[in-house]
Parts: C-alpha cells; sequence; structure tokens
C-alpha cells in the first residue's frame, strides 16, 4: 500500500539519460569487415526510458538526471519535455559529454554487443540528491536505475526512508546489479533479468528456467524486496511477492530492436501497483509494454497507452 501522504505525487526517476545508437545487421554478422545494416538513433538511457513511458501512461514525473552542455544533451531535454516529462532539475555539465549508449544487434533483433559512456552520470553526488529534498517530500514513488554510484544510489535511499516513499530499480547490468545488494531490504520493485538475478541471489538462474527464476524473485522477497520480477525475455517472466509468486509467458512478438523493452516493463508493472492493479494483472501489463516496444523502431513505443496495453491481452 502507498503511504496516503504520497497519493497524488508524481514518481522520481533518477538515472542515465542519452542518446541511443543501434544497428541491426541485415544478414549474418562477419568479424573485420563492414556489415550491411540499419542505423537508428534515439533518446535513451533507463531513467529516462522509464520517465517517458511513465509519461505516455499519464502519470506525471520528473527526471533526475544529468546531460553534457551540447547538442545531444539539448536533443534529450527537449525530447523529455514534448512527451511530458518534468526535466526543470536535470543537470547540465559544461565539461562531459551526453551519456551513449552503441548496440549491436545481430540479424533476428538479439544484442549481439553494447557499449556505453556514462561518464557525465558521475555528476549525480550525494549532495545533488539531497538538493532535491522537497521533489522527494511530494513523490509517490521513485525509481532508480543502478548507472548511479554506490554513495548516491545511500543517498537515495536515506532520503526515500525519510519520507515513507516505495522506492523501484532496476539493476541496469551485471556489471552495476551488485550495487543494488546493500538495499534489497528497502526496495519495493525490483525487475532483474536472468544474469543480473545471478548477481543478486545466491543460486544460480538458468537460462529459460521458469522454476528457477521464480526461486530467485522469492529469494529476493526473502531478502526484504515487496515485489520481485526475475525477466527471461522471450520466456516470459517469473515473480514473487509475500503471498504469491508464479510464470507468466511472453507475448508471441516479432522482435524489431530489443532497446528499452525491459524499461517499458517496469515503468508499466509500476503503473499499474501505482494504481492498485494486482500484481497478477500489473505483470501481464508489462509484458504488454515490453511486447510493444520491441516491435518499435525507437527506444520508447511513442503510442502507448494503458487502453494498448489492455488490447495486447485480449
Amino acid at each position: 500500500m502507498i503511504p496516503e501522504t504520497h497519493e497524488a505525487g508524481l514518481v522520481l526517476a533518477i538515472g542515465s539519460a542519452g542518446i541511443d545508437i543501434v544497428g541491426r545487421a541485415r544478414q549474418q554478422l562477419e568479424r573485420g569487415t563492414s556489415n550491411p545494416g540499419l542505423v537508428r538513433v534515439s533518446e535513451g538511457g533507463v531513467a529516462r526510458n522509464v520517465a517517458e513511458n511513465l509519461a505516455r501512461l499519464g502519470h506525471p514525473v520528473a527526471l533526475l538526471s544529468a546531460v553534457g552542455d551540447d547538442r545531444s544533451g539539448r536533443r534529450v531535454l527537449d525530447q523529455a519535455r514534448e512527451a511530458g516529462i518534468d526535466v526543470q532539475h536535470v543537470l547540465v555539465v559544461p565539461d562531459q559529454p551526453t551519456s551513449s549508449y552503441l548496440a549491436l544487434l545481430d540479424s533476428t533483433g538479439n544484442l549481439h554487443l553494447g557499449l556505453d559512456d556514462m561518464r557525465v552520470i558521475e555528476a549525480l553526488t550525494p549532495e545533488y540528491i539531497r538538493s532535491q529534498q522537497d521533489l522527494f517530500a511530494c513523490a509517490q514513488a521513485i525509481f532508480v536505475d543502478a548507472n548511479l554510484s554506490a554513495k548516491t544510489l545511500a543517498a537515495v535511499f536515506r532520503l526515500a526512508r525519510r519520507h515513507k516513499i516505495p522506492v523501484a530499480a532496476d539493476p541496469t547490468s551485471t556489471s552495476l546489479a551488485a550495487r543494488l545488494g546493500p538495499h534489497l531490504a528497502d526496495l519495493w520493485l525490483v525487475t532483474p533479468n536472468e544474469a543480473e538475478a545471478n548477481i543478486l541471489c545466491p543460486q544460480h538462474v538458468e537460462h529459460a528456467d521458469p522454476h528457477g527464476a521464480i526461486e530467485a524473485a522469492r529469494h529476493l522477497v526473502a531478502s526484504g524486496v515487496r515485489y520481485a520480477i526475475i525477466t527471461m525475455a522471450e520466456f516470459g517472466l517469473g515473480y514473487a511477492t509475500a503471498a504469491s509468486s508464479g510464470h507468466v509467458p511472453a507475448l508471441n512478438t516479432e522482435i524489431h530492436d530489443p532497446t528499452g523493452a525491459g524499461d517499458a516493463l517496469t515503468a508499466a508493472v509500476m503503473f499499474a501497483l501505482l494504481q492498485e492493479i494486482p500484481i497478477d494483472e500489473a505483470v501481464r501489463l508489462g509484458l504488454a509494454a515490453a511486447s510493444l516496444t520491441l516491435r518499435s523502431a525507437g527506444t520508447v513505443a511513442e503510442n502507448l497507452s494503458l487502453e494498448l496495453l489492455y488490447d495486447q491481452l485480449t
């Protein structure tokens, strides 16, 4: 249950915002040479993606992030405003480039390799987080991604506890997931994939193993997480709460681009839970949002709406 004092508040999305450059091969990839393909550029970053999905679903959201004082940074901020995100508190850093993510997809749309440059995120210091206390005081929920430093994450969780705000988190990658380990007891929602779950849980989750995903979700709940979801790409997800658990298969979807699908799932589940939709229905809405994003040419499905999510399920 969300504390009554925050019922009318916004979601604070805290973390990365930048530019995605995604290339998809048109045939089998060959090493050491140029490959014919399709390349797109769009706004990205985990926190920014979650914020845009929430805004398109109609929930007020503010972004706490950092961009460079460059053309890419201005593009990110302009697009976010147009999508309905409050960006007035985003830092513009003069001596760092805006974050970027470079992804190479194979001809089937699956990720072959990803590179990111997130140096500007270091500007999100504990001092910056503490300077946003007024926003925390009126927030209904917080989303964080693990691009934040360990000290900045600790500052976020301290303020969240002080104001009794539920926190959702995405481990972001296997190299960053361990940063959430000390904060499991303070998490309202966490959405790792199988590889990230193996960082947060002692037991190993095999790929495409629903039982293992459910057990990992149960372990996270036993560690203090209220809602734990382990995503398994085309094999759906396993979830657990203190009262229930289960596996939900993915929707049959042709993959155009997987970038942002997990962020869409997280945002849709957050939105549903904040609307007091039961968890078994919330995770299905999350899978519907992921399916829409997989079929989209960009990182976020621009036609996203709650009605469209229910249409996917029927």
